[in-house]
């Protein structure tokens, strides 16, 4: 089996790397490890940045992504803020922040990032679209889960086991990023 170590201390990440990479004979290994991460307007700059520093760093190919919550209503708040306003005002400070607004539609953003020592990173994107309900529900997951109802459903991610939640998880990035591997060893 061939290894990609993914930087990331995300257990659910992991697995939906697992989940796609694993069957094409390539052993996702990890590094829990802070990367610097830059101010920008997209998710795609930072995973970028980031994982070109750690393959630079540990001199091995690595995966690293960076992902957000893009609410239209509010402007793409929270964006590229996503883990801070996490942090900050959490789900509960969202909700009331839309209280009222029409327009609830939303959708996260994933961008993973592919990077080999001395070369450029390779970037693969997924976008889940959906809206914002108006109250938490669901008891599986965390954070934005309990209120982000994907394109399609009519309850929550977090009304999800996690198995039937990561396939909602922008699967076509680790898709993607499993045909450009398979073709690069070819």
């Amino acid at each position: 089996m061939k290894k990609i170590t993914y930087v990331t201390g995300n257990w659910a990440k992991i697995a939906s790397a697992k989940q796609a990479l694993e069957p094409l004979g390539y052993e996702i290994d990890n590094i829990k490890m802070e990367t610097p991460e830059i101010q920008a307007d997209d998710v795609t700059e930072v995973s970028k940045y980031s994982a070109k520093w750690a393959a630079e760093k540990l001199n091995i190919p690595v995966l690293k992504n960076d992902s957000g919550l893009f609410v239209n209503g509010l402007k793409g708040f929270p964006g590229v803020y996503t883990h801070y306003a996490d942090d900050t005002i959490g789900v509960d400070g969202l909700l009331k922040l839309m209280e009222g607004m029409e327009d609830r539609s939303a959708y996260f953003k994933e961008s993973i990032s592919y990077c080999e020592p001395g070369k450029e990173p390779i970037v693969f994107e997924g976008l889940t679209q959906g809206k914002i309900d108006v109250k938490k529900s669901g008891t599986h997951g965390w954070s934005w889960d309990f209120v982000f109802i994907p394109e399609g459903e009519d309850k929550t991610l977090g009304c999800f086991p996690d198995e039937e939640r990561w396939n909602f998880w922008s699967m076509d990035a680790y898709r993607d990023l499993a045909k450009f591997l398979n073709e690069k060893e070819k």
